[in-house]
């Protein structure tokens, strides 16, 4: 498909579920990914993480739109909350982590390039929130065996309560 420019309100994207990592809404169609960037907005409710700890060689920017998250990054936590922003430089280990007494609404960004890497490291900071890989990897088939390979469509209201 080709590309074309477009405008898309989040209340009216639809929003996949992908438990145990929360849910999102997809900002470009799942028949015509964005080329160069990957880019959602993530919704995490208290303790669920986003995915599992790991680094990629590439880019990876992070906004806290509504609510408190943790993130762990180099195996340390930090509290973040609405309108705090996080950039991983290309081989920065980190994993989101929804907090507080509600959903966390979270921009997430990161560059696409051909070859990327990405690197699973067991990190005992992440099991706490069931986010570490029980042996390294640089297989994401091996990081989420444990998980079921399940997206489905979800209500998900916008903004979050």
């Amino acid at each position: 498909m080709e590309d074309a420019w477009f405008i898309r309100n989040v209340a009216d994207t639809p929003a996949y579920a992908e438990p145990p990592f929360g849910a999102y809404f997809r900002l470009a169609p799942r028949e015509a990914p964005f080329a160069d960037t990957g880019i959602n907005v993530t919704v995490l409710r208290p303790g669920e993480p986003n995915g599992r700890y790991h680094s990629e060689r590439v880019q990876e920017d992070f906004l806290v739109l509504s609510g408190e998250c943790v993130c762990i990054v180099h195996d340390t936590e930090h509290r973040m909350r609405a309108w705090d922003f996080l950039h991983c430089p290309g081989g920065t280990p980190h994993i989101l982590v929804g907090a507080g007494d509600g959903p966390c609404a979270i921009l997430m960004i990161g560059a696409k390039r051909d070859g990327n890497v990405i690197h699973y490291p067991v990190s005992e900071v992440a099991a706490r929130y069931g986010a570490s890989v029980r042996a390294p990897t640089g297989s994401p088939a091996e990081a989420y065996a444990d998980c079921p390979d399940v997206e489905s469509p979800t209500d998900l209201p916008w903004p979050p309560p």
